[in-house]
């Protein structure tokens, strides 16, 4: 891999990461309540972490034991649809949360399987395993949340 596919894929990412920022800020403006828009306000920082972590990787590289291994809780994947777009529950926030990292960790999943190139691939397993992470946060609020009986 050269060092010009390796910051495209990065750039390809980064751009992933700040179309979330904008969707969770698109959401604050929709909100009406301070606490929507202070939870919406933490998963835009969330998101802008990622960029950090992106931004890291391209200064140090990646390596196959940066890669971990992250339960499934497989919430999101039975859910049937995404809440409406103007929904803005709690509990609509945390689905559409976990929907985008579900959608971002199955686009570099078949990323990481479609190049040949190890380097290629293990970057791509890389993000892919940042994005089961944020899914799996998502998951566990929203079990949390379901199970108080809400």
């Amino acid at each position: 891999m050269t060092i010009s596919e390796f910051n495209e894929i990065l750039d390809f990412a980064v751009e992933r990461e700040q179309e979330a920022v904008a969707f969770y800020r698109k959401l604050q403006d929709q909100s009406k309540f301070a606490d929507q828009k202070e939870m919406l306000k933490e998963l835009e920082n969330m998101e802008m972490g990622h960029i950090v972590v992106i931004e890291s990787i391209r200064k140090k590289g990646v390596n196959p034991e940066d890669i971990q291994k992250t339960r499934n809780l497989k919430i999101s994947e039975y859910m049937s649809k995404d809440p409406d777009e103007k929904e803005l529950s709690y509990q609509s926030i945390l689905i559409k949360a976990m929907k985008r990292e579900e959608n971002s960790f199955k686009l570099y999943t078949e990323m990481s399987m479609k190049f040949p190139d190890p380097e290629i691939s293990t970057l791509f397993r890389r993000l892919a395993s940042d994005e089961a992470k944020h899914k799996l946060h998502f998951e566990q609020l929203y079990d949390e949340f379901i199970s108080k009986g809400n």
